[in-house]
């Protein structure tokens, strides 16, 4: 049995309509990925992982675990929404910066950044659709944090008999959340600057554990401190937000300290992550 080829050429009318369509392919400009594909994709990786999956659970664990624990052990007459917030904002002052870190540095620490710099060539693209994706989470997670302290508030009020007290205001609770995405911005700006996990996880400790003691131990010995302390210690000058209330002159201050703290960081990692190469 022998195998038969054939010889006969395409007809006319095919072989034009292909040239046509190959032409008009190659004429059409290539568009790039839209950044909300880029966000979607980069939000989705935040989850993809058991480490990732399990540190976003770890919100509503610990807000749940934290409520549990007011209405066990808090008396009855604290039985009020800002104690709740204020437990439930303890642990998701520390997640929602590892977060951050996390999601920056995995490029690095994983060997992924060659995959996604090639997908998506520009880099700052990646680095944005980061960015939003760690204030969606912030966001979002304080939102279902700040719904599981009223659910405790509900709960709590009702085992013990007592009358249910809201005594936190809506600029309140805004600049609580404020606080807590200030924090998690420090975690992406540790992620940016070293692309390190660890690193940048110790970095934070450093920050916001190891600076703020030395700070007060400089503004108690040395009186010239004291006034610069506010527009130079952002931990500081950030801790004035869970006040319930902010002046004119805290919020320069915090400007201030976030500008040196923050955004002059942040922009040189940017510069860094942009022209380091990727291996």
């Amino acid at each position: 049995m022998t195998a038969t080829v054939s010889t006969q050429a395409p007809e006319p009318g095919v072989t034009g309509r292909r040239t046509e369509r190959m032409r008009a392919a190659l004429a059409e400009p290539i568009r790039p990925i839209p950044l909300s594909r880029v966000t979607a994709v980069e939000l989705r990786k935040m989850f993809d992982t058991r480490s990732g999956f399990w540190l976003m659970m770890s919100i509503v664990i610990t807000s749940v675990l934290a409520t549990g624990a007011v209405i066990l052990f808090a008396p009855d007459d604290e039985l009020t929404y800002s104690t709740f917030a204020t437990a439930i904002g303890f642990p998701m002052a520390v997640i929602l910066p590892m977060i951050a870190v996390l999601s920056v540095t995995s490029e690095w620490s994983q060997r992924t950044g060659l995959t996604s710099f090639t997908l998506v060539p520009h880099r700052g693209r990646v680095i944005l659709a980061k960015f939003i994706g760690t204030l969606v989470i912030a966001v979002v997670s304080m939102l279902l944090a700040m719904a599981i302290g009223v659910l405790g508030n509900l709960i709590g009020s009702t085992l013990a008999g007592a009358p249910v007290t809201w005594d936190s205001s809506l600029e309140e609770l805004l600049l609580i959340v404020l606080a807590n995405v200030l924090g998690m911005l420090v975690g992406f700006m540790l992620g940016v600057v070293i692309r390190n996990s660890a690193g940048a996880i110790v970095g934070y400790f450093v920050l916001t554990l190891v600076l703020p003691p030395l700070s007060e131990l400089l503004a108690s010995a040395a009186d010239w401190f004291v006034d610069l302390r506010p527009w130079a210690d952002f931990n500081y000058a950030q801790t004035a937000l869970f006040n319930g209330s902010m002046t004119g002159e805290q919020w320069a201050n915090l400007g201030v300290a976030s500008l040196i703290w923050l955004v002059v960081p942040t922009l040189i990692g940017l510069r860094l992550v942009l022209r380091s190469e990727v291996k």
